[in-house]
């Protein structure tokens, strides 16, 4: 298989693998504390994952931002299925957590402007039936990011990762 080769930026003769790069965040060991709401991260992924596709595919239709260039069907199918491999990333791939956790705190970036179309245009979905309480739920955006990136040692992997440690390609 042929890996990705970039130029370290430290020295223009090293080239480094892409997977060499990423080692920082591969068997990050972490408390358990942080594995058992790394785990409830990913059941919730997998439960909101699976509700887009089956049970509540309509409120998640409803909540599809006009401006997004794929019909809202579709959009809510991707993003259910992205959920579910996400949770289950979280679940099967303890090894990875931390890159894990890195994808998924994009992922909440990612879906965010969703939300803030529901508040802007008054949509009510999940309960969210006024512009109080979906205001707050704006708020909690970013408590889903800070959760993906601490429950899997992502920031601190990224925050302490040491690029002179990684193996180079001779």
């Amino acid at each position: 298989m042929n890996d990705i080769i970039v130029k370290d930026k430290k020295s223009n003769s090293d080239e480094m693998k892409i997977s060499e790069r990423l080692q920082w965040g591969y068997n990050v060991k972490t408390h358990w504390i942080l594995s058992f709401f790394r785990i409830l991260l990913g059941l919730s992924l997998l439960f909101a994952g699976v509700s887009h596709l089956t049970f509540a595919r309509a409120e998640f239709v409803a909540q599809v931002p006009n401006w997004v260039p794929v019909p809202d069907d579709l959009t809510v199918l991707l993003s259910g299925f992205a959920e579910i491999l996400l949770g289950l990333a979280l679940l099967v791939l303890p090894g990875w957590k931390a890159l894990t956790g890195w994808v998924v705190a994009i992922f909440f970036v990612i879906i965010f402007p969703g939300n803030i179309a529901q508040y802007m245009n008054q949509i009510d979905a999940f309960g969210l039936d006024t512009d109080r309480a979906r205001l707050i739920r704006l708020f909690f955006q970013p408590v889903l990011v800070a959760w993906a990136l601490w429950s899997t040692g992502a920031y601190n992997a990224f925050k302490n990762r040491n690029i002179n440690t990684i193996v180079r390609k001779k």
